[in-house]
């Protein structure tokens, strides 16, 4: 998964803030918005475990933080809908916390049409069973990282941060 980063410097700081975050297990679905990130983590020695669908990552990264890792998921927001039913009867229910960066496909309208009913709707979909989220500006990514590792250290939950088309 080769693409040009919008800002090959924000991606490396995501990565740096994840790891001083102390974030070591990685799963996800390709996302073309996390396409920089992605690749950063398959080179890296903390690594990248591919998923075909975002639920397997979720279940992925459940066992990962079950055997005491600190564990993150890459998903565009699409994938919320497949995962939905493993954050609430897994995750919710059993305080297994994630940290889910999500691509924000779809973002105030502004996307291809098949994107605009998730965009408009993933947030609130999120906060409605219980999981936070953060919309930095691109330049808050870090911080925004570490305020969502904070949360899910608190609250023994799944947080995400939402990545908008072109930060990374």
């Amino acid at each position: 998964m080769t693409k040009t980063s919008a800002n090959p410097g924000l991606s490396q700081d995501c990565l740096d803030a994840l790891r001083a975050q102390r974030f070591n297990f990685f799963s996800g679905v390709a996302d073309s918005t996390l396409a920089s990130l992605i690749e950063l983590l398959s080179n890296d020695p903390l690594g990248y475990v591919p998923a075909a669908r975002e639920d397997l990552a979720i279940g992925m990264a459940s066992g990962a933080h079950l055997a005491g890792r600190r564990a993150c998921v890459l998903m565009q927001n699409s994938g919320i809908g497949y995962c939905l039913n493993a954050l609430t009867s897994l995750n919710m229910i059993y305080k297994i916390p994630l940290l889910l960066i999500v691509g924000y496909r779809g973002y105030e309208g502004k996307d291809a049409p098949e994107h605009w009913v998730m965009g408009k709707h993933c947030t609130a979909l999120l906060e409605e069973i219980g999981v936070k989220t953060l919309v930095p500006e691109a330049a808050d990514l870090p911080r925004a990282i570490e305020q969502a590792a904070g949360w899910m250290s608190g609250s023994q939950l799944p947080v995400a941060v939402f990545v908008r088309p072109g930060m990374l």
